[in-house]
């Protein structure tokens, strides 16, 4: 005879409900007494400390110094015809025999400054958490009042590395019942409704085939199976509390290290791609790097003491009220840029050359024999 379960007053009906764990309702968690400071009008909150006064500004600077020790290399027909033999030696579909004879007519050279800020913040949010209750020691408010949450010391990671962390907030623990199966630790069975048996999916109930006088084989002519999403239990363990019945409430801090990049690549006349020269190695010219950097207001191309100010005005007005600052750097590199003209059958081609390590940005190539490969 099929098991009936719906008078049982030990199992809770949720065969409508999903079985992830839902946050329990804002009522059950009442508020602790060392964390009024807490959760306020809603069940996440990112805090963080007042600004510190920033340091003062750095005098102005000898640029002609710093150009005079970081001059880039001129380029060469020699180094241009390395740089292209090298390229096509890494594609399985050019042929060397044009980047070996061709013939350089001109090069048109360019050093590029780019200009980088990264701003290296700590930004911490607490949220109420849980997890099933299994009679372990309990961090309550009776053992004393919870830190605040810039008052927890963690182990910050290395400058301008990106993580995520989350702890337990000492003292903030308290023990509920399961909001999910109301502290019974099991609910009905959403396939057979707490009946440990379902329809035979054979022969629909009908114990025989239709058509057929032989009773069903599948369920022996009875009509019904076990239930295969409860094993013929009727029931099954609550996924929120493990079966445990309560679970262990408490505020988890969640800290995120966040480095915000600001970048700005000054003007070029020749058509290499930019989404290229933004990767380019470059020959690193200054760097600046402490809690809060300054604007650079001094540097011969004022493009890029514009991006500068630029750079870092817009990382205060998104980063100030959301993370606390740990550390600003901000960076100016040379990148080489050199556009090769030359002739190869009667033809005038064209190749870019970038970067101090000599990647090469082909346009036309006059030897490719496939196109099972890029140019970049």
């Amino acid at each position: 005879m099929d098991r009936d379960l719906s008078d049982d007053d030990s199992v809770v009906d949720l065969s409508f409900e999903a079985e992830s764990p839902p946050a329990p309702p804002a009522e059950l968690l009442e508020r602790l007494p060392s964390c009024d400071w807490l959760l306020q009008g809603g069940g996440q909150q990112i805090f963080f400390p007042p600004l510190e006064a920033p340091g003062r500004p750095l005098e102005q600077r000898c640029w002609s110094s710093f150009m005079e020790h970081s001059r880039v290399p001129m380029m060469t027909e020699e180094v241009a015809r390395e740089a292209l033999l090298s390229f096509v030696s890494s594609k399985c579909c050019y042929g060397r025999a044009a980047a070996g004879d061709l013939v350089i007519q001109e090069l048109k050279q360019q050093t590029l400054c780019r200009y980088r800020l990264e701003t290296f913040t700590e930004s911490r949010i607490s949220e109420w958490t849980f997890q099933p209750f299994t009679n372990q020691s309990v961090d309550g408010p009776q053992r004393g009042t919870s830190p605040r949450l810039w008052d927890i010391k963690v182990q910050v990671p290395p400058m301008f590395q990106e993580d995520t962390k989350k702890f337990q907030v000492p003292h903030s623990s308290l023990v509920k019942g399961c909001h999910k199966c109301h502290g019974r630790g099991r609910y009905k069975c959403s396939g057979c409704h707490g009946a440990g048996m379902v329809r035979c999916p054979s022969c629909s109930g009908a114990k025989r085939k239709a058509k057929q006088s032989r009773r069903c084989q599948m369920c022996s002519g009875s009509g019904r199976r076990r239930c295969s999403t409860c094993s013929g239990r009727g029931n099954k363990t609550c996924a929120t509390c493990k079966g445990e019945k309560k679970l262990l409430h408490f505020i988890q801090l969640v800290i995120v290290w966040k480095n915000s990049l600001f970048e700005f690549m000054s003007e070029h006349r020749l058509n290499c791609p930019g989404e290229l020269l933004a990767k380019a190695k470059g020959e690193s010219l200054f760097k600046d790097e402490s809690t809060m950097v300054y604007p650079i207001v001094d540097f011969p191309l004022r493009e890029i003491s514009l991006a500068s100010q630029r750079g870092i005005a817009e990382h205060s007005a998104a980063l100030a009220s959301r993370a606390r600052v740990l550390q600003q750097r901000q960076t100016i590199e040379l990148i080489p840029l050199t556009e090769v003209h030359y002739w190869y059958q009667g033809q005038t081609y064209v190749y870019y050359i970038y970067g101090t390590d000599h990647r090469v940005y082909v346009v036309d190539y006059p030897e490719r024999y496939c196109c099972g490969c890029t140019i970049i």
